[in-house]
C-alpha cells in the first residue's frame, strides 16, 4: 500500500526499501523518452519523423532493378565448352581450312566435282591405324604450306562398305585427283616414305587448266558406288553419244575395181595370128 502511494506521488522504493527522489526519476523518464523519440529521416527530398532509434538517414529514390540479361553463347564459345568436355581425337587436331572430312559417297561425288581445276587429295585413314596417326601431323602440314590445294579425309571405319567399292584396302592411301584428268595417281606411304607423297605433291600441284568438266572419280567407281545396297548412293551410266547430221563422219565407200575388158585368145599360125573361135563343142 505504500508503495502504490509512493509511485503515484512520483517517488521509487527500492528493493531495499528505500525511496529515491522524485527529480530523479522524472530525468530517468525524460532519458527514456528522448531515446524513444522518433527520429528525423530525409524521404524524396523532405526530412519526415520515424520511430528509427538513431540519427539522420538520408534515403534515396529506389532505383528499378535492371532487366535480367539473356546470356546467348556464341558458336565459337559452344565449341570451345564441347572440346573442354570432350577431348579431340587425333585425326582432328592440327586441321587447316582447306582439310574437311568427307561424310558420305555423295559428298566426295560432290566435293570432286565442284572442286573444279583444283587439285584434290583424298586421304583415307582409320582412326586405330597406327601410321595414319603418326603421318596426319605432316599431312596438316602440308596443307597449311599449300592453301590452294583441297584435302579430303575419308574415315575408313566409318565408310568401310564405299572404302571397298572404290578397292582401298591398305591404310594410310592417297588418290590425287585434277580437274578433266580425273585420278592423277594413287599411292600408299608412311613416315619413312613420305617422299613419294612430297614427289607426287610437286610434280602434279602446278596450276593447269584442263579442257571439259570435272571427271571426279571414274565412272567404274561409281557403277560399284551405285550397286553398293549399304550407300544411299545412285548414278545413271551416261549413253554414248553417237554423231548424227553434219557432225557424222561422212563413210566414202570405195570404188569397185575395175577388171580389163576380156579379150578373145588369139592363136598364132605361121605368120599370121589369127583369133580363135570356139566351136561350142
Amino acid at each position: 500500500m505504500a508503495a502504490a502511494q509512493a509511485v503515484a506521488k512520483g517517488s521509487v522504493v527500492s528493493p531495499c526499501g528505500s525511496r529515491a527522489a522524485p527529480g530523479l526519476l522524472s530525468r530517468r523518464r525524460g532519458a527514456v523518452a528522448t531515446r524513444m523519440a522518433p527520429s528525423a529521416v530525409r524521404i524524396g527530398g523532405s526530412w519526415r519523423k520515424t520511430a528509427f532509434l538513431g540519427g539522420r538517414l538520408a534515403v534515396g529514390p529506389r532505383r528499378s532493378r535492371s532487366a535480367s540479361r539473356t546470356l546467348v553463347a556464341s558458336p565459337v564459345q559452344m565449341n570451345m565448352n564441347l572440346a573442354i568436355g570432350k577431348s579431340m581425337r587425333w585425326w582432328e587436331k592440327g586441321l587447316q581450312p582447306n582439310m574437311r572430312e568427307i561424310e558420305s559417297a555423295q559428298d566426295l561425288v560432290d566435293s570432286l566435282t565442284n572442286a573444279g581445276d583444283r587439285l584434290v587429295i583424298v586421304d583415307f585413314f582409320s582412326p586405330g591405324c597406327g601410321g595414319c596417326r603418326a603421318l596426319h601431323p605432316k599431312i596438316c602440314q602440308f596443307a597449311e604450306q599449300n592453301p590452294d590445294v583441297l584435302f579430303l579425309q575419308v574415315n575408313h571405319e566409318e565408310h568401310k562398305s564405299m572404302c571397298y567399292s572404290l578397292h582401298v584396302h591398305v591404310l594410310p592411301f592417297f588418290r590425287f585427283y585434277r580437274g578433266a584428268q580425273g585420278r592423277l595417281c594413287s599411292f600408299s606411304c608412311t613416315n619413312a616414305t613420305i617422299k613419294k607423297f612430297k614427289d607426287a605433291l610437286a610434280k602434279h600441284k602446278p596450276d593447269r587448266c584442263s579442257i571439259g568438266p570435272t571427271r571426279g572419280l571414274e565412272e567404274s567407281e561409281l557403277l560399284a558406288l551405285a550397286a553398293n545396297k549399304d550407300l544411299q548412293f545412285t548414278y545413271t551410266k551416261k549413253p554414248e553419244l553417237i554423231p548424227s547430221g553434219d557432225a557424222a563422219a561422212e563413210v566414202i565407200a570405195p570404188e569397185p575395181t575395175k577388171l580389163p575388158a576380156a579379150t578373145k585368145p588369139s592363136v598364132k599360125i605361121g605368120s599370121e595370128e589369127r583369133s580363135l573361135v570356139s566351136s561350142g563343142r
